[in-house]
């Protein structure tokens, strides 16, 4: 796909989130948005996280980290985004956001000897979460503050629903990347392309759909189990990187958490 037809992928996205953005500010005198409440309500614990590397002679990676999805008077945790929420907005508010990314990868294994490391990118930028009677939105505008300096943008849509007192949460979501942020990630300059023996290799932008699946399982007042896997279907811009050695890139994590009402 060229780069014509990325960047109007992106203005098309651009575009849907504006209409949504105005028929979130036309339906805000209706919304019922949590007021800010300066005590700790959700859950906070300590989860495993797994994350798939699609970069060629990479494996998986697990790390026990702590695990948050939680509000504190302005302060929002929601696993990877830490946002400070600013003025309301729709059924929610909007925010200044950043992501903590696992996008970076070291070349330290002989497949990759000539290449080198990608620093773990920085993504600041805005976002909001749209509590709807309808189910969970999550929005978020990303620059990296690190070495690409690309763009990364989000929209993710949660549901609900309960088989006994197990909650379920279907997700679906599209992201796009800038051709800035992936071809620092999966491009090879020809320095790299003469010291590796991969070809030279220049990604442009991407927009890759996403399925995913959270579990709250309750273990008696107020502990909970949260479970969740995503996976991602990458676009032909990455994928077509002699450095990526994957079509689809799963995540996921198992925590154990405190509930905070």
């Amino acid at each position: 796909m060229n780069s014509y037809s990325h960047a109007a992928r992106a203005v098309a996205a651009l575009r849907a989130a504006g209409l949504l953005g105005a028929a979130l500010l036309l339906g805000s005198a209706q919304a019922q948005v949590a007021p800010i409440n300066y005590q700790v309500t959700g859950d906070v614990g300590g989860a495993f996280y797994g994350t798939q590397s699609v970069i060629r002679s990479k494996g998986s990676e697990t790390r026990l980290l702590p695990y948050g999805f939680f509000d504190y008077g302005r302060f929002a945790a929601r696993v990877d985004t830490l946002s400070l929420k600013t003025v309301k907005f729709g059924y929610g508010y909007l925010e200044f956001a950043g992501r903590i990314s696992q996008d970076g990868w070291r070349a330290d294994t002989a497949a990759l000897s000539g290449l080198k490391d990608r620093k773990t990118p920085i993504p600041l930028g805005i976002g909001t979460f749209q509590e709807t009677p309808y189910g969970g939105l999550f929005l978020n505008a990303f620059v990296d503050a690190n070495k690409s300096h690309g763009t990364l943008l989000e929209a993710t849509y949660a549901a609900e629903f309960k088989v006994g007192s197990w909650s379920f949460f279907p997700q679906v979501g599209l992201e796009y990347t800038s051709g800035k942020y992936n071809n620092y990630l999966y491009g090879v300059t020809a320095a790299e392309s003469a010291a590796s023996g991969f070809a030279a290799y220049n990604a442009g932008g991407s927009t890759a759909p996403m399925l995913g699946l959270g579990v709250d399982v309750p273990l008696g007042e107020p502990w909970v189990l949260t479970m969740q896997v995503r996976r991602k279907w990458l676009d032909s811009s990455v994928r077509n990187s002699p450095l990526v050695g994957r079509r689809t890139q799963d995540f996921g994590f198992i925590a154990v958490s405190y509930r905070f009402r």
